[in-house]
């Protein structure tokens, strides 16, 4: 069984249509729990009268992490879908990305193939990768929909749309609540490969998202200063001493770079204020243990963040 958890805070206005296309997908058995965090726009009566809905309302917005850990908590299947409440579900939807988890026992998680709703033209998001700078990319954004066809191992699986196996949450942890919202996902990605895990990406699993629904847009100043706050806590958690001595020269340049780009946009103070943060408050965030017998998934990340700096330049490059 799959257990769907959606993180809802104010996304009545979308919850609907997603329920609707949960309850048409076939061949396979799911459950559906919503973790609400404490919304204002609805008392979200019609949701709780519904016998195939576990709803649960938290007291305060307490973000993502913590409304979908509390998901996990109640969730009774084999793996747990975690999905945004602005997402439509394609019917066989579940049933895809279920079949590519079962691929191998060793995959954590499976990001599947958010399309724009707005546009189905266009991808979304086919899946995360991490660079040696601190950027996440997001692979396909904007690319034709016929691209990405094909399923490949990524560092991360966007939270948004994607599917994991539960029993590993039990082992390397669940998603880190001090983070609230925004780079959760590839945290607790990152995590789940220093362990020796893999996430992987399906091409077949096809959902339309529409993005930003409950920050309110792209760039903002609240997901501007999480994001900036967030970026310095990744690294510092999942990267044994070593391997972040080693990485302050690429990540400091990726910080700057980043400081350049939201101060342009007119956000530069909301992203040096999140920075800040996050330099005064890592105290509070738990490293990952180092252990000398992921000595070799250390080695492959760090390979891999190397690898994904010099195809984001080539990317770059390319299309200027």
């Amino acid at each position: 069984m799959i257990s769907i958890v959606i993180p809802n805070y104010n996304g009545e206005k979308n919850l609907k249509a997603c329920l609707n296309s949960i309850r048409e997908q076939v061949d396979v058995t799911y459950e559906i729990i919503i973790i609400d965090n404490a919304s204002i726009d609805s008392d979200y009566e019609w949701v709780k009268v519904q016998p195939d809905i576990m709803f649960k309302q938290l007291s305060r917005n307490f973000g993502f992490s913590k409304a979908v850990n509390e998901g996990i908590k109640l969730s009774r299947g084999e793996y747990v879908l975690l999905l945004n409440n602005d997402t439509v579900l394609e019917p066989n939807f579940l049933k895809e990305i279920r079949q590519a988890i079962e691929m191998d026992h060793k995959i954590f998680a499976v990001s599947s193939k958010m399309i724009s709703y707005q546009d189905r033209s266009i991808i979304d998001d086919a899946g995360d990768e991490y660079t040696l700078l601190g950027w996440t990319l997001k692979c396909g954004d904007g690319k034709p929909v016929e691209a990405y066809t094909k399923p490949r191992e990524v560092f991360s699986a966007c939270a948004g749309a994607a599917l994991y196996r539960k029993s590993i949450f039990d082992e390397i942890g669940y998603f880190d609540e001090h983070f609230f919202a925004y780079m959760e996902d590839v945290d607790i990605s990152y995590r789940a490969r220093t362990y020796g895990y893999k996430n992987t990406y399906c091409p077949t699993a096809h959902v339309y998202h529409i993005g930003s629904a409950t920050s309110g847009s792209r760039h903002n100043a609240f997901k501007v200063k999480l994001a900036a706050r967030n970026n310095i806590y990744v690294p510092y958690k999942n990267m044994p001493w070593i391997q972040l001595m080693l990485n302050i020269p690429f990540l400091s340049m990726g910080y700057f770079i980043k400081w350049i780009y939201f101060t342009k946009k007119g956000l530069g103070k909301a992203y040096r204020q999140g920075f800040l943060e996050g330099l005064t408050g890592v105290w509070k965030i738990e490293k990952v243990p180092f252990q000398w017998k992921n000595s070799k998934y250390y080695l492959k990340i760090e390979g891999l963040l190397v690898l994904n700096l010099i195809k984001y330049v080539k990317e770059y490059i390319r299309s200027h």
